[in-house]
Parts: C-alpha cells; sequence; structure tokens
C-alpha cells in the first residue's frame, strides 16, 4: 500500500507539490492522472526517496521507502526506463540490480523472460529501441517480487502487442493483491485498465476514487438521437444552450437537453425517433473538465490554423 500524508515539495520560489493526501489499495490498478507540470512525476519521487519532501510523508507498506531492509522487493519503480548503462547488457543490468538486494540469478532470467527480452538480453542496451528499454525498465520494477509497482508512463514506445501484454500484466499483479499505481497520458488506455484514480493538478488533489464514479461526476454528457426525420428534429432541438453535432446521416448527438425532453419535443412535433439514449463522458471528457482550470501550460494552434505558417 502507498499512503501519501499532506506531503508538499517546493524549488525555489516554485511549490510542486501542494499538501498531497490519498492512498492506493492493493488489489486494484490505481491510474495517476494530471497534466504537464502538475507534480505527478515529483509526487512518485518523493514515494521511492529519490526526492525528500518539504513537508509531510509518503509511506510504502507502513514505512518510508529508504526504512525498508530490501526496499526492491517492497516497491518496484519505473520513472526512467533508459537510466541505465548503455554499455551493458540487460542481463548485466538486472544482475547487478539483483546482488545489490540479495536476488539470485534465477530471478534475473524469470525477469528477462517476463517481459519478452531472452533473445536479446545480452545485447548492449543502449542500442535497445524505446520500446525493449521500456521492457528492460519494467523488469527492473518486477525483478524483486514487489508487493507494490508504480509505473510512471510504462506504454510509452511500445507496440500495439507490447501495449496489451503490459495491459494484461497491470491486472493480474492486481488479481494477485499487489499495489499498482500507474501514472499515464493515455486516457483511452487508462480506462481500461484503472478501477481508481488519482488526479492532481498544479501540485493539488483534485479527485481520488473509483473511476466509473469520476467520469459519472462530470457534467459532459450528451443524449444520442436517431431518427429518419433528423432534418425537423434538429429544428425543434435548438435553441439557447444546446449544441447539436451529427457524425452520420440520421443521427444526432445532442449536449444541453436530457433525453426525457428530447422525447417530449419530438413526440409535439410529430417526429419519429428510432433511438434515444444518454451518453456518459468519456474519461477524457471528465478528464479535461475537472482540470480545464488547473493547465500550467497551455498551446496557441489558432493562428497556425488560420495562416497556415509560422515565424522563421
Amino acid at each position: 500500500m502507498i499512503e501519501v500524508n499532506d506531503l508538499s515539495k517546493r524549488y525555489g520560489d516554485k511549490l510542486a507539490v501542494d499538501g498531497l493526501s490519498f492512498a492506493v489499495r492493493p488489489g486494484v490498478v490505481t491510474g495517476f492522472l494530471g497534466p504537464n507540470g502538475a507534480g505527478k512525476s515529483t509526487t512518485m519521487r518523493m514515494i521511492m526517496g529519490l526526492d525528500r519532501p518539504s513537508s509531510g510523508t509518503a509511506l510504502v507498506n507502513g514505512r518510508p521507502y529508504e526504512r525498508h531492509k530490501a526496499p526492491l522487493q517492497e516497491i518496484g519503480a519505473l520513472l526512467e526506463a533508459k537510466a541505465i548503462h548503455p554499455g551493458r547488457s540487460a542481463y548485466d543490468h538486472l544482475l547487478a540490480l539483483a546482488a545489490s538486494n540479495g536476488i539470485g540469478k534465477q530471478r534475473v532470467l524469470q525477469v528477462i523472460d517476463m517481459v519478452g527480452l531472452a533473445e536479446v538480453g545480452r545485447r548492449r542496451a543502449g542500442g535497445f529501441s524505446l520500446g525493449m528499454g521500456q521492457r528492460l525498465g519494467i523488469a527492473s520494477a518486477l525483478l524483486g517480487d514487489p508487493q507494490v509497482v508504480m509505473l510512471d508512463e510504462p506504454v510509452n514506445g511500445l507496440d500495439p502487442e507490447g501495449v496489451l501484454w503490459i495491459r494484461h500484466l497491470l491486472k493480474d499483479l492486481a488479481d494477485q493483491g499487489r499495489t499498482v499505481f500507474v501514472s499515464s497520458h493515455l486516457m483511452s488506455e487508462m480506462a481500461l485498465i484503472a478501477e481508481d484514480l488519482i488526479v492532481i493538478g498544479r501540485g493539488r488533489l483534485l479527485s481520488a476514487g473509483p473511476l466509473t464514479d469520476f467520469v459519472a461526476q462530470s457534467s459532459r454528457h450528451s443524449v444520442r438521437v436517431r431518427s429518419p426525420q433528423a432534418a425537423p428534429l434538429r429544428e425543434v432541438l435548438v435553441g439557447d444552450g444546446v449544441s447539436i453535432t451529427s457524425n452520420e446521416p440520421g443521427v444526432l448527438d445532442v449536449t444541453g437537453l436530457e433525453a426525457a425532453e428530447i422525447g417530449e419535443r419530438a413526440a409535439a412535433a410529430g417526429v419519429v425517433l428510432h433511438e434515444l439514449h444518454r451518453q456518459e463522458a468519456s474519461l477524457e471528457e471528465a478528464f479535461m473538465e475537472l482540470t480545464r482550470d488547473a493547465v500550467e501550460y497551455h498551446a496557441t494552434t489558432a493562428e497556425f490554423a488560420t495562416t497556415g505558417r509560422t515565424n522563421r
């Protein structure tokens, strides 16, 4: 289990993490979300004892990371996949980690095979692709057979087969009763693997709890309407606060009106409906809504899109 209590980190005038408190429970995959600059990496580094908190505590299985006698067997982490000596092979890199943590050679061979690097395990890691480097980083995290696994952007650089593999791996680890804490910017992937979510913005906690509750609380939902009379239906639905889009003939996606009101308006106008149902917000939509005011870096693309040129 991971427990973060009133955790803060200041770098000069910059408050990177501001009074964070949350718990990551065993037996489920917990997603860690936030815009760029939200403080996710800093929080993970403090959990691992790589950065010292300005205040507060971060505990792994009831203790700070550095107080565990065999920390690699308590928590395995992937924070920077390519943080390895480029001249070492994958096998030698893992063997050095194992030797310093009292782990046998057999476990090194097991994790190399587990992550799909058996054929390249003796090659120099400096020549690895991004995806192979990710697999080696995950092997390092699993080396101590830890009860807590914490991964930062684990699918970065992986091909579709690799993404499917890591998806099943994380769920299997959680099913074994382990604590699994995963940071990612890929909302579609997080929606598939996470049961709980921790969402932060500008270093502060914005939300913590089940993913389904997080999405359900979003105000961004729409109603899908299918009708052979889509054009007249649009006319009876338009109004202030109502947005209507259509991505296929005869189908309208309506926001700003509930399904019951749409049905009543259609009936009053004599418009036939073939389908009428409420669509909940996606994880991405719910995330964007919650973090709208917590985004530190905003891109400005409108001028480029209009003029089609950039200044040189």
